[in-house]
């Protein structure tokens, strides 16, 4: 069998330049490239620590609707060193999700919908 390495996650966005900010100003993340194609922006951003993950934004330039999320149940998950202030930043952004906290994890949602878990650097998931 061959061998496999996770690259990146996609989330496909109604707002390219909402959803850039979005992921800025609450998670660090960055544009490191762009392919503009006929039909579609692609946007890859990472973070400055420059894990090997990477979130790829993919823009519909005729989507005009918001994409139907269902259930919600996919979801990214980022790890931070400073859980407190990091709730802060996100409760100041008015994005922290409904979803119950639990051992110190909570949620933040983007502006299509989209869950992401903030975890607090001592829970490392056995990693």
């Amino acid at each position: 069998m061959p061998n496999f390495k996770f690259d990146h996650g996609n989330l496909s966005v109604l707002d390219l330049n909402r959803s850039l900010k979005f992921y800025e100003n609450a998670l660090g993340l960055t544009e490191f490239v762009r392919l503009d194609t006929p039909n579609y922006i692609f946007v890859y951003l990472g973070d400055p620590y420059k894990s090997d993950y990477v979130l790829e934004l993919q823009w519909s330039k005729t989507r005009t609707e918001p994409y139907k999320l269902g259930e919600k149940k996919y979801h990214l998950a980022f790890i931070t060193d400073d859980i407190k202030a990091s709730r802060e930043l996100h409760q100041k952004m008015n994005c922290i999700s409904d979803k119950p906290s639990i051992a110190g994890i909570y949620w933040i949602e983007d502006p299509d919908g989209f869950l992401i878990e903030i975890l607090p650097q001592d829970l490392n998931m056995g990693r």
